[in-house]
């Protein structure tokens, strides 16, 4: 489910919560879904859970999940998470995309021309 990459800069809790909100927003997590447990993920990552319970504390406090006292942490609905803290992780993501683009010579019209054919197949599958 989730897999660490040992040569990111960023620590392994915020990789961890940048990798369930993915999920997440990608679909393959849904709304009331049950997530692994703390100590599940832990042994599964073979890191310590205190770890994991950073990235699930964060992603509670940003809407993303939420917890039942002795049943597990599950999926929130996604109204219950703010929109700027959506809209807040697209612009980073999308910055990230850009300036990696960028770094590869990829030319500005280019980029606009993939990003006008990625909305097209969006726009496809939901119509």
């Amino acid at each position: 489910m989730i897999q660490l990459d040992l040569s990111d800069h960023r620590p392994l809790y915020e990789q961890i919560k940048d990798k369930i909100k993915l999920l997440i927003i990608n679909g393959v997590l849904h709304t009331d879904e049950k997530i692994p447990s703390v100590r599940e993920l832990a042994q599964q990552l073979t890191i310590n859970p205190n770890t994991i319970q950073r990235a699930y504390r964060d992603l509670e406090s940003e809407g993303y999940i939420y917890s039942i006292r002795a049943k597990g942490s599950f999926v929130a609905p996604s109204e219950n998470v703010e929109s700027k803290v959506k809209m807040k992780a697209l612009e980073t993501d999308f910055s990230d995309m850009v300036r990696k683009a960028r770094f590869l010579g990829v030319g500005k019209q280019e980029l606009f021309d993939k990003i006008d054919e990625i909305f097209k197949e969006v726009s496809d599958d939901t119509d």
